[in-house]
C-alpha cells in the first residue's frame, strides 16, 4: 500500500486546528475524515476503518480515552493522542486504554506526521512475525534466542531478557508502560520497577553502542520503555 492510499481520521473539535491538520495531512498524500466530537470519531473509525487515528482528549460530548476505549473493543489500528494534556497520569491513561502514541500540544507537524508514520509501519510489522531484530550491528532471533554481532560474535541474553524484547518488539515504536513490561514478563502479581530497570540497564550494555546514550531502548520518563529498530532510530534523530 501506498502512503497516498492512507486514510487517517481526526477527531478534533477546534476547527482552525482540524483545518491545520487536514490541510497538512492532504499535502502529505493523506485522505483525510475529521469529527469535531468523540462520538463521531467513534462511528468515523467503523465506517471508513482509517489506517490510523488521531485524538484530542478534550473533547466536548465525552473524553477522548472513551475514543480509545471505543475503537479498541474491535479494532487494533493505530491510535495517536494529541493533547495539551501533560500530566504523567493522563499520559500514563492513554497508553493503558491502547493508545499508541502520545503528542503534546504545541506541537510541531513534521513531528506529528513522522509518529504517524512510524505506528502505521508497526501496525503492518504487527501483523506479520518478527522473529529477527536489527539493532545496529547486531541481530536478534527471538524464536532461536540467540544474539550475534555483525562480525558473528555470540552475546548471551538471558531467558528474562529475551522476554523483555520480545515485549517490546511486539509494540516497537510504541511506549510500552513499566506496568505492562511487568505484567507481560513477570506476571499479574509482580510489582518490582527496580528489577526491571536492572534488566533494561542489562540490555544497553550488551545491545548499545553507547549504553548510557541509547538508540534503541529508550526511557519514556515516568512512562516505560520504547523499542526503535533500525529504521526507527534513524527517524527518531530526525525530530529531536
Amino acid at each position: 500500500m501506498t502512503e497516498a492510499m492512507h486514510q487517517v481520521l481526526i477527531v478534533e473539535d477546534d476547527p482552525a486546528l482540524q483545518s491545520v491538520l487536514r490541510t497538512f495531512f492532504e499535502a502529505n498524500g493523506y485522505r483525510v475524515v475529521a469529527a469535531p466530537i468523540a462520538l463521531g470519531g467513534i462511528r468515523d473509525a467503523r465506517l471508513y476503518n482509517p489506517d490510523v487515528v488521531i485524538v484530542d482528549l478534550g473533547l466536548p460530548d465525552r473524553d477522548g480515552i472513551e475514543v480509545i476505549k471505543g475503537i479498541r473493543t474491535w479494532s487494533a489500528m493505530p491510535i495517536v493522542v494529541l493533547s495539551a494534556r501533560t500530566a504523567e497520569p493522563q499520559r500514563l491513561l492513554a497508553f493503558d486504554s491502547g493508545a499508541d502514541d502520545y503528542v503534546v500540544k504545541p506541537f510541531s507537524a513534521p513531528e506529528l506526521l513522522a509518529r504517524v508514520r512510524a505506528v502505521s509501519r508497526r501496525h503492518v510489522r504487527g501483523n506479520l512475525p518478527m522473529a529477527i531484530l536489527r539493532l545496529g550491528g547486531i541481530s536478534v532471533d527471538l524464536t532461536a534466542r540467540t544474539t550475534r554481532t555483525a562480525d558473528g560474535h555470540e552475546v548471551r541474553l538471558t531467558p528474562l531478557e529475551y522476554r523483555i524484547l520480545a515485549v517490546l518488539a511486539r509494540h516497537s515504536e510504541s511506549i510500552v508502560t513499566q506496568a505492562t513490561l511487568l505484567k507481560d514478563v513477570w506476571g499479574p502479581d509482580r510489582d518490582d520497577s527496580g528489577s526491571l530497570r536492572v534488566y533494561i540497564a542489562s540490555l544497553r550494555r550488551k545491545l548499545e553502542v553507547n549504553p548510557s546514550r541509547p538508540k534503541h531502548i529508550i526511557t519514556e520518563l515516568g512512562l516505560g520503555y520504547r523499542l526503535l529498530l533500525d529504521q526507527e532510530a534513524e527517524i527518531d534523530d530526525s525530530i529531536e
